[in-house]
């Protein structure tokens, strides 16, 4: 009888330094699969071994062969061969290549799975002690320092608290970025995370800022949400008017009218409406 089953494509998450982090069910599908796919593959073998799983294949699958790969990994599922997608270390595809690995697999249709457990980004937001949502993760920021600002800039617009990597040689140049662009916020490195040397270092984007920052292993930063500008009196007095003008009881045109703005309270818009009457 011909075999039908479908192959698996697994987005599997690995542990980002403490190999205990690896969950029974990542470990479950790494001895299965029938490719590993790896984006270092000697970082990989070393976890395996070190966990004592058995990789019946394991492939390297990076930024620089992805597209090249691509046939022979939809090749290896059409032929029923489940495949295992790993990073480094942490969730991968945050700020790895796969998306287009995913979006091909499902298209012909194979089942794509996640298999969750470590991420950088969310070690980081849980330890930080800074609002955690919402939140924007933004992977690497560019190289250049006006590509820095722009992408700060059109983010750190949302008042939302900003997630990202940097490596160690950029850090100071690219905190010097984001202060320009987002004014002072605050600030914490999160560097060696699950790892022996694992360490927070909390303050305010002015206090690293351009610095030759002498840290060891990778790094995640967290900056805190910024304060969005508050609308102008003029900007308040007309949508209070537009408001109220909608009909409604005046408490609940304030209401929708402090939804509208930045910065005002139900009560100081109430204060506002041209017509004032009890609720």
């Amino acid at each position: 009888m011909e075999d039908t089953r479908r192959a698996t494509l697994s987005i599997v998450a690995t542990p980002l330094g403490n190999a205990l982090d690896l969950s029974p069910r990542a470990a479950a599908v790494l001895a299965g699969a029938g490719t590993v796919l790896a984006e270092d593959t000697r970082r990989t073998g070393t976890l395996l071994k070190t966990l004592g799983i058995t990789a019946n294949r394991l492939v390297s699958f990076h930024e620089h062969n992805e597209e090249a790969r691509l046939p022979q990994v939809l090749g290896w599922l059409a032929a029923g061969t489940d495949v295992a997608l790993v990073s480094d270390a942490g969730t991968p595809l945050l700020a790895d290549p796969g998306y287009r690995l995913v979006r091909a697999a499902r298209e012909a249709g194979h089942a794509v799975t996640p298999v969750p457990g470590p991420s950088a980004v969310l070690a980081a937001l849980s330890a930080a002690g800074i609002a955690p949502y919402p939140f924007s993760f933004l992977g690497f920021p560019p190289r250049g320092a006006a590509d820095g600002r722009e992408l700060f800039a059109r983010f750190g617009a949302t008042g939302a608290t900003l997630v990202f990597f940097e490596r160690k040689t950029r850090l100071g140049q690219t905190l010097a970025a984001a202060l320009d662009a987002l004014g002072d916020r605050e600030c914490v490195i999160c560097r060696e995370l699950t790892k022996t040397f694992e360490e927070f270092i909390t303050g305010r984007l002015s206090d690293f800022a351009g610095r030759d920052l002498e840290l060891l292993g990778e790094v995640t930063v967290v900056l805190g949400p910024g304060q969005a500008a508050r609308s102008s009196e003029a900007a308040a007095r007309a949508v209070a008017a537009e408001e109220a003008a909608a009909g409604g009881k005046p408490r609940e045109a304030a209401r929708r009218a402090a939804a509208r703005l930045s910065g005002w309270t139900v009560k100081e818009v109430y204060a506002m409406l041209p017509v004032r009457e009890s609720d």
